[in-house]
Protein backbone atom coordinates (compact mmCIF):
# COMPACT_ATOMS: atom_id res chain seq x y z
CA UNK A 1 0.00 0.00 0.00
CA UNK A 2 1.63 3.55 -0.77
CA UNK A 3 2.69 5.46 2.11
CA UNK A 4 0.34 8.84 2.47
CA UNK A 5 1.71 12.34 3.26
CA UNK A 6 -0.05 14.95 5.67
CA UNK A 7 -2.67 15.73 2.46
CA UNK A 8 -3.28 12.56 1.94
CA UNK A 9 -1.30 12.10 -1.56
CA UNK A 10 0.55 9.45 -2.35
CA UNK A 11 4.24 9.16 -0.65
CA UNK A 12 5.69 6.18 -3.12
CA UNK A 13 6.77 8.01 -5.64
CA UNK A 14 9.52 11.32 -4.84
CA UNK A 15 10.93 12.98 -6.98
CA UNK A 16 14.81 14.66 -6.23
CA UNK A 17 16.36 17.51 -8.06
CA UNK A 18 20.43 17.87 -7.67
CA UNK A 19 21.20 21.56 -6.52
CA UNK A 20 23.86 21.12 -8.91
CA UNK A 21 21.39 19.94 -11.82
CA UNK A 22 20.80 23.39 -13.98
CA UNK A 23 16.55 24.66 -13.49
CA UNK A 24 14.38 22.46 -15.82
CA UNK A 25 13.91 23.53 -19.60
CA UNK A 26 17.45 24.88 -19.59
CA UNK A 27 19.56 21.92 -20.68
CA UNK A 28 19.60 18.63 -22.22
CA UNK A 29 17.63 16.45 -20.40
CA UNK A 30 18.99 12.64 -20.67
CA UNK A 31 16.57 10.21 -19.68
CA UNK A 32 17.94 7.04 -17.57
CA UNK A 33 16.89 4.10 -15.38
CA UNK A 34 18.29 2.37 -12.52
CA UNK A 35 17.03 -0.67 -10.75
CA UNK A 36 16.56 -0.95 -6.78
CA UNK A 37 17.38 -5.09 -6.03
CA UNK A 38 17.43 -7.19 -2.53
CA UNK A 39 18.09 -10.33 -2.25
CA UNK A 40 16.20 -12.65 0.17
CA UNK A 41 18.11 -11.47 3.04
CA UNK A 42 17.17 -8.16 2.38
CA UNK A 43 20.26 -7.09 1.67
CA UNK A 44 20.90 -4.43 -1.80
CA UNK A 45 22.70 -4.91 -5.48
CA UNK A 46 25.48 -2.15 -5.48
CA UNK A 47 27.67 -2.25 -8.65
CA UNK A 48 30.98 0.33 -8.28
CA UNK A 49 30.82 2.13 -11.19
CA UNK A 50 33.39 1.51 -13.60
CA UNK A 51 33.40 5.15 -15.87
CA UNK A 52 32.47 8.87 -14.96
CA UNK A 53 30.62 10.55 -13.80
CA UNK A 54 31.31 9.85 -9.93
CA UNK A 55 33.53 6.58 -11.61
CA UNK A 56 35.09 4.02 -7.98
CA UNK A 57 32.23 5.21 -6.22
CA UNK A 58 28.88 2.25 -5.48
CA UNK A 59 25.33 2.89 -6.85
CA UNK A 60 22.21 1.29 -7.78
CA UNK A 61 23.02 -0.37 -11.26
CA UNK A 62 21.62 1.49 -13.94
CA UNK A 63 22.28 4.15 -17.00
CA UNK A 64 20.93 6.02 -20.14
CA UNK A 65 18.06 4.86 -21.96
CA UNK A 66 18.51 4.25 -25.56
CA UNK A 67 16.29 6.43 -28.09
CA UNK A 68 12.13 4.94 -27.91
CA UNK A 69 13.18 2.54 -24.64
CA UNK A 70 11.24 3.12 -22.04
CA UNK A 71 12.48 3.23 -18.54
CA UNK A 72 11.41 -0.28 -17.64
CA UNK A 73 13.01 -1.68 -20.24
CA UNK A 74 15.92 0.29 -19.94
CA UNK A 75 16.30 -0.48 -16.03
CA UNK A 76 15.95 -4.18 -17.19
CA UNK A 77 18.43 -4.13 -19.92
CA UNK A 78 20.73 -2.12 -17.95
CA UNK A 79 20.27 -4.57 -15.32
CA UNK A 80 21.42 -7.13 -16.96
CA UNK A 81 24.46 -5.96 -18.55
CA UNK A 82 26.03 -4.33 -15.50
CA UNK A 83 25.26 -7.66 -13.20
CA UNK A 84 24.08 -10.30 -15.13
CA UNK A 85 21.11 -10.35 -13.78
CA UNK A 86 17.58 -10.75 -15.22
CA UNK A 87 15.14 -8.92 -13.24
CA UNK A 88 11.22 -8.02 -13.51
CA UNK A 89 10.53 -4.51 -12.29
CA UNK A 90 7.98 -4.32 -9.54
CA UNK A 91 7.09 -0.98 -9.30
CA UNK A 92 8.44 2.81 -9.65
CA UNK A 93 10.47 4.09 -6.82
CA UNK A 94 11.43 7.74 -7.59
CA UNK A 95 12.59 10.00 -9.83
CA UNK A 96 15.91 11.66 -9.38
CA UNK A 97 17.75 14.77 -11.59
CA UNK A 98 21.75 14.82 -11.55
CA UNK A 99 23.73 17.17 -13.18
CA UNK A 100 25.69 15.44 -16.43
CA UNK A 101 29.18 15.92 -17.69
CA UNK A 102 28.01 17.45 -20.58
CA UNK A 103 26.14 20.32 -18.55
CA UNK A 104 22.85 18.74 -19.37
CA UNK A 105 20.27 16.74 -16.85
CA UNK A 106 20.22 12.98 -16.08
CA UNK A 107 16.55 11.96 -15.38
CA UNK A 108 16.84 8.79 -13.83
CA UNK A 109 13.80 6.83 -12.52
CA UNK A 110 14.21 3.89 -10.16
CA UNK A 111 12.55 1.43 -10.13
CA UNK A 112 12.53 -1.50 -7.23
CA UNK A 113 12.56 -4.80 -9.04
CA UNK A 114 12.81 -8.84 -8.18
CA UNK A 115 15.73 -11.10 -9.60
CA UNK A 116 14.27 -13.86 -11.71
CA UNK A 117 17.48 -15.03 -12.98
CA UNK A 118 21.20 -14.91 -14.25
CA UNK A 119 24.12 -15.31 -11.81
CA UNK A 120 25.71 -12.47 -10.59
CA UNK A 121 28.87 -10.99 -11.91
CA UNK A 122 29.73 -7.27 -13.13
CA UNK A 123 29.55 -6.63 -16.52
CA UNK A 124 29.57 -3.41 -18.78
CA UNK A 125 30.61 -0.59 -17.02
CA UNK A 126 30.74 -2.07 -13.76
CA UNK A 127 34.00 -2.29 -11.82
CA UNK A 128 32.16 -4.82 -9.31
CA UNK A 129 28.93 -5.79 -7.39
CA UNK A 130 27.67 -7.12 -4.78
CA UNK A 131 24.98 -7.18 -2.14
CA UNK A 132 25.35 -5.25 1.08
CA UNK A 133 23.39 -5.20 4.43
CA UNK A 134 22.88 -1.58 6.17
CA UNK A 135 26.47 -2.11 7.56
CA UNK A 136 27.99 -2.61 4.12
CA UNK A 137 26.00 0.46 2.84
CA UNK A 138 27.54 2.60 5.35
CA UNK A 139 31.24 1.33 4.53
CA UNK A 140 31.62 2.13 0.82
CA UNK A 141 31.77 5.78 -1.03
CA UNK A 142 28.02 5.81 -2.03
CA UNK A 143 27.10 8.04 -5.34
CA UNK A 144 26.34 11.42 -4.57
CA UNK A 145 22.78 11.49 -2.94
CA UNK A 146 21.77 7.60 -3.14
CA UNK A 147 21.52 6.90 0.83
CA UNK A 148 19.43 10.15 1.09
CA UNK A 149 16.98 8.86 -1.61
CA UNK A 150 16.72 5.35 -0.60
CA UNK A 151 15.82 6.41 3.25
CA UNK A 152 13.30 9.10 1.69
CA UNK A 153 11.59 5.92 -0.37
CA UNK A 154 12.10 3.26 2.20
CA UNK A 155 14.42 1.39 0.46
CA UNK A 156 17.66 0.99 2.65
CA UNK A 157 18.86 -2.35 3.35
CA UNK A 158 18.24 -4.11 6.67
Amino acid sequence: MPRRGASGGDLSVVERRDATAPPAGTASRQPCAGGVVFDGAGRLLLVRRGQPPEEGSWSVPGGRCRPGETPQRACVRELGEETGLRVAVVRHAGRVERAAPDGGVYVIDDFVCEVVGGSLQAGDDAADVRWVDRAGLDAVPLARGLFDCLGEWGLLPR
